[in-house]
């Protein structure tokens, strides 16, 4: 697949690898209840996974409605339900890491591929990989600096960040809940991205009034 990635004059040639014990991150609150961690540098080796997964995902495109009409969504997208099938074993290995530094079993991948800068995602919640008040969604970032917002439901002013490739964001908290995120277009941006969400099976149960899950 022709994807373009344009890698920085520091970037080099070398093998993916995690940083387990995440020590660049920064924890950020949104508010009493809702919290964003940034890792910058979480990933090693970013660029050599960006060109395995352009190359050799299936991404593809698809339509929406929205105000009865249908729309080709600006971006392309891929999932693996089973982790076992991911399309890289550092995927794997960075699943496992989450899964052991913030106690949440990730068991399956969501990534999306923006093309350029008039791809886009527009505000939304993670509403079908969130079913609970309170989740934990870390999101990697492979590939071209895209911002990525966040702003209250409830309305006030937004809250930028700028991932660049192997930085991990990750929304916990109620952000799925009290929060909306976007990756907005940027015009004259020449780089593809890639954005890996690792998703969890348990956390995409709604709970049950005992405290089990359904």
């Amino acid at each position: 697949m022709g994807v373009l990635w344009q890698p920085d004059l520091f970037s080099a040639r070398g093998e993916v690898a995690v940083d387990a014990e995440f020590r660049t991150g920064r924890w950020t609150p949104l508010d009493a209840r809702s919290w964003v961690e940034v890792v910058p540098g979480w990933l090693a080796g970013a660029n050599e996974l960006f060109q395995r997964l352009a190359e050799a995902v299936p991404w593809q495109a698809h339509y929406r409605w929205l105000f009865r009409q249908r729309f080709l969504e600006p971006r392309l997208t891929a999932e693996y339900r089973q982790l076992a099938d991911a399309p890289h074993p550092a995927l794997v290995v960075a699943a496992d890491a989450l899964s052991e530094h913030y106690g949440v079993r990730y068991d399956n991948l969501w990534l999306n591929l923006y093309r350029g800068g008039e791809d886009s995602t527009g505000w939304h919640r993670d509403r079908f990989s969130c079913r609970r008040p309170e989740c934990i969604v870390p999101v990697l970032t492979l590939g071209a600096t895209r911002r990525f917002l966040l702003k209250p439901r409830a309305g006030g002013p937004s809250i930028a960040f700028h991932p660049s490739a192997g930085d991990l964001v990750v929304m916990g908290g109620r952000c799925q809940e009290e929060w909306v995120h976007s990756v907005p277009k940027a015009p004259g941006t020449m780089g593809a991205r890639i954005s890996v969400n690792f998703q969890s099976s348990e956390q995409a149960r709604r709970p049950r009034p005992d405290g089990a899950t359904s």
